[in-house]
């Protein structure tokens, strides 16, 4: 972000300038999206890091604003014994996109090197094949002409505390405490080395990751959405907008049912 820009007290952004930037950011996405359905691109997108790490919340701003047939969420859920017995990338070479869109990967094939490698759900074989064949996979989705962007969302211990807390006393949020949440509190020392591990093998020079510093949420949307954008020589124009011819008159030939002919529910609200 631009120096000028005013903070408060507490280091966060003006909650004012915050919005101002997101709307002009998004407004970019826009751009993006159009250049990217002209041009047939194709896109994936990882979003990683440790639980309450504000990956949902930048991948929720920049989703709000744009066409879900071009731009997706890709999170799936837990492997199935059948999935568990493929090919380990297979399940997720399925979600890879088509020309003109881009998939966001609210995590991704490095649940292997995170979770399953802390909660021991792969083997160590298992584990060091996968660390193996994690940069040869990345190579060959990037020859065949698909842009991979990876991101890293870094936060700090007592800020994921308060983050867990929050989720607790909020009702609308303590869906997002899972269980695994919970279960990794412990274990933090556990998944500090296994992502610098992780690190070790897949940060390469043509797959590189990208650190977003999580510890205040506002702060990581805009320069995470920000550098995304940067990852693009896309137009930065929008295109015009369509022309609406006039509206049709009511006549004898089309005119419709009466209203009072239809079932509408009942107005709690005026």
């Amino acid at each position: 972000m631009a120096k000028n820009y005013k903070i408060r007290k507490d280091g966060v952004i003006q909650n004012k300038i915050y919005l101002m930037e997101l709307n002009r950011l998004q407004v970019e996405l826009v751009k993006l999206q159009e250049w990217v359905v002209k041009t047939g691109v194709k896109a994936v997108v990882i979003f990683e890091g440790r639980d309450a790490a504000g990956k949902g919340g930048v991948i929720k701003r920049i989703t709000e604003v744009m066409n879900p047939r071009v731009c997706s969420v890709v999170a799936l859920a837990s492997p199935t014994d059948r999935e568990r017995t493929q090919w380990y990338f297979q399940r997720y070479t399925a979600h890879l996109p088509a020309a003109g869109q881009i998939k966001l990967f609210d995590r991704s094939w490095y649940n292997r090197a995170g979770v399953e490698r802390v909660m021991e759900f792969c083997s160590e074989e298992e584990y060091m094949e996968f660390l193996r064949s994690c940069p040869e996979y990345e190579q060959l989705l990037i020859r065949s002409g698909i842009h991979l962007i990876k991101y890293w969302f870094s936060v700090s211990d007592n800020e994921q505390e308060k983050r867990f807390q929050a989720r607790l006393k909020n009702p609308l949020k303590r869906w997002k405490l899972s269980p695994m949440d919970i279960a990794a509190r412990d274990r933090w020392i556990d998944y500090s080395k296994a992502k610098d591990t992780m690190f070790a093998y897949t940060d390469t020079s043509f797959s590189p990751w990208y650190v977003v510093d999580s510890d205040i949420k506002k702060h990581a949307r805009l320069n995470c959405i920000h550098h995304l954008l940067s990852c693009f020589d896309y137009e930065k124009t929008l295109n015009p907008p369509a022309e609406l011819p006039p509206r049709r008159l009511v006549t004898d030939t089309n005119i419709r049912p009466e209203i009072e002919s239809q079932t509408f529910i009942p107005k709690v609200y005026p």
